[in-house]
């Protein structure tokens, strides 16, 4: 295995905490080898309090043993998977269990406590979890002097109680096991794949499909694997043999109910799965065929439709393919022309990653980015405030929207929170910052201004597909409020029973009403750009904030960051008794006044 030092197995990120867990191994004096665990913040590359920590277990010898398969994230605990190095003297299949926060181990599994083997390596695939957090691995070869018994649990597919149990609660271990481990066709080389509930029947809810060196199908019920099998595979849902009985590594791809599986020196086929069973022959095949070691299969989509399966084949010193999912037609060989040809060298196991519109493909020598590039070079017209769509009234934290033409290539949004970076290979820069995203079409972009962009003048570059606009120049202010407001100019507002403030929901004179906004200038406490305030967190504004309702005084009850998003900010104010019906707000911050907006006052 090609490095021998250094991280071989696959990181897990924790997108919440932007922290990347790896495992490292070391050559040091006195030629002692040294495996680490580290826990790294993705935007600095800082390792984490208590980061790294030394991995270590009962039986543990760090030369025998490699950290080859990836590590799985479940629960707050990083699982890892080892296998030996190279089959050199006495290692044993383990899976150890770290927590994500302090990273302490708080439990092992040794597939081969009193013999040896039995490792998890799966062609660079790591376990998986299901949702109850049950761990299912797939072993290898472990019965190197006959001794069934000591190796009981190589050759297996195992489902391991979570940590700190670690312990097996159910197994499936093919019939012709002692086959397996002689001709060296680990049922090992591959992981296994947890399929939808949506193809499982009454009898069998939950299924798992995983195919090994020998070239054969399994479809298991991963609530009763079916244990060791004896004379036949009658335990097992399906246990078929794939076209040429290749030999299989790493991973199959599930999209649409089938299976895509790319052996060895064979054709990628897609097999159909439903209802439990595993169609006994493929309903779609390539037209050409990938040398060893095959390839493993990812899938992009628009949801069910636009499927697109990438693989990275070891052909031709190594290239990028594309397939459509509903066919398996070829539609993209990155070796076809001289300006894609793949540059980072090929290495065995490469996994295509497919994110934001680009794929990457990460070889020996660096990482080669695929992407389409933008027809049109994106321009911008105009930056203003997202709510009051003004565009003097922006200001560090604040939501900005950007307006100008072919900005983006699709139209995107933000799915989740903290906002990511980029949307369909777009981006926003303010001052060099990258500005967390919204949501990007090819007219608008909404944004956060990054908290660290100082007040003054700044200029706003897109960049999208590969182009950049030309550099837009704003002015950033200490606080720019922009209320926040439907067509007819409704405010954005709660009354203090909770209920959208309308004509069929008035304020009461005298009562508490909250209305929402952006810009709302320094805050008492930092918040991440893009992320929501942290829970149950009071963070308040630092400059003045006063408001008129109808022209009249309202006192400010709160004025700071509203909870659940990024970039709004509410103020609690007391309505004046006086006031009633369409009433008019405006709100000044640090000496920076609103747009103007209505409230609804109930008449007395």
């Amino acid at each position: 295995m090609i490095p021998e030092l250094g991280i071989v197995g696959t990181p897990v990120i924790d997108p919440t905490s932007g922290t990347i867990y790896l495992i490292a191994v070391t050559k040091e004096p006195g030629n002692q080898f040294v495996y680490r665990l580290h826990s790294i913040d993705v935007s600095t590359g800082v390792e984490q309090s208590g980061s790294p920590v030394e991995i270590q277990a009962p039986g543990f010898v760090p030369l025998a043993q490699k950290q080859r398969a990836a590590l799985l994230l479940t629960g707050g605990i990083i699982y890892s998977p080892w296998s030996g190095h190279c089959d050199n003297g006495t290692y044993h299949g383990f899976i150890m269990a770290h927590d994500a926060a302090s990273l302490k181990p708080v439990g092992v599994f040794n597939a081969t406590p009193t013999d040896s083997g039995a490792s998890f390596w799966n062609g660079g695939a790591g376990p998986a979890a299901d949702s109850e957090g049950n761990i299912f691995a797939v072993s290898a070869n472990g019965d190197f002097d006959g001794n069934l018994g000591a190796a009981r649990f190589d050759e297996s597919v195992l489902r391991l109680a979570p940590a700190p149990q670690l312990s097996v609660a159910d197994l499936f271990t093919p019939f012709n096991r002692v086959s397996l481990d002689v001709d060296d066709l680990d049922l090992g080389s591959s992981g296994a794949l947890l399929l939808p509930d949506e193809v499982g029947s009454p009898a069998h809810p939950q299924v798992l499909f995983v195919s090994g060196k020998e070239g054969r199908l399994y479809l298991l019920d991963r609530q009763s694997l079916g244990g060791a099998q004896v004379n036949s595979d009658f335990g097992a849902l399906a246990s078929l043999p794939a076209p040429g009985s290749n030999k299989t590594f790493g991973m199959a791809a599930y999209f649409n109910g089938s299976i895509y599986i790319a052996p060895a020196n064979s054709a990628m086929f897609a097999f159909k799965v439903s209802g439990a069973s595993l169609a006994s022959s493929p309903w779609a095949v390539t037209t050409d065929t990938h040398v060893s070691p095959g390839a493993t299969p990812s899938i992009s989509s628009n949801a069910a439709t636009n499927g697109i399966v990438w693989v990275i084949s070891n052909d031709d010193a190594g290239k990028l393919l594309a397939y459509d999912a509903a066919s398996l037609k070829l539609l993209y060989d990155s070796n076809a022309q001289p300006a894609d040809l793949f540059t980072s060298g090929y290495t065995e196991f490469m996994v295509p990653t497919i994110t934001d519109g680009k794929v990457y493909a990460a070889g020996v020598y660096g990482v080669t980015v695929y992407g389409e590039l933008a027809p049109n070079t994106p321009a911008i017209s105009a930056v203003t405030n997202a709510a009051s769509f003004a565009p003097e009234a922006i200001s560090p934290g604040s939501l900005i929207s950007l307006f100008g033409s072919h900005l983006a290539p699709a139209t995107s949004q933000a799915s989740a929170v903290p906002l990511p970076l980029s949307l369909v290979d777009t981006s926003v820069t303010i001052n060099g910052v990258v500005a967390p995203l919204l949501f990007v079409s090819a007219q608008q972009i909404n944004a956060q201004v990054p908290y660290e962009v100082p007040a003054g003048t700044v200029t706003v570059v897109v960049r999208s597909g590969g182009k950049t606009s030309a550099a837009f120049t704003i002015k950033i202010r200490p606080a720019g409020p922009g209320l926040f407001a439907n067509a007819e100019g409704q405010a954005a507002a709660l009354d203090d029973d909770g209920s959208s403030n309308s004509s069929t929901a008035p304020a009461p004179g005298g009562s508490i009403i909250s209305v929402f906004l952006t810009g709302i200038g320094p805050i008492s406490s930092p918040v991440d750009d893009g992320a929501a305030p942290p829970e149950n967190a009071t963070i308040s504004a630092t400059l003045p904030v006063s408001a008129t309702i109808g022209g009249v005084p309202a006192a400010v009850e709160f004025a700071g960051l509203a909870p659940l998003y990024p970039g709004i900010a509410q103020i609690n104010l007391r309505i004046p008794a006086t006031a009633s019906g369409v009433s008019p707000l405006v709100i000044n911050v640090g000496g920076v006044t609103s747009n103007t907006v209505q409230l609804i006052i109930s008449t007395n």
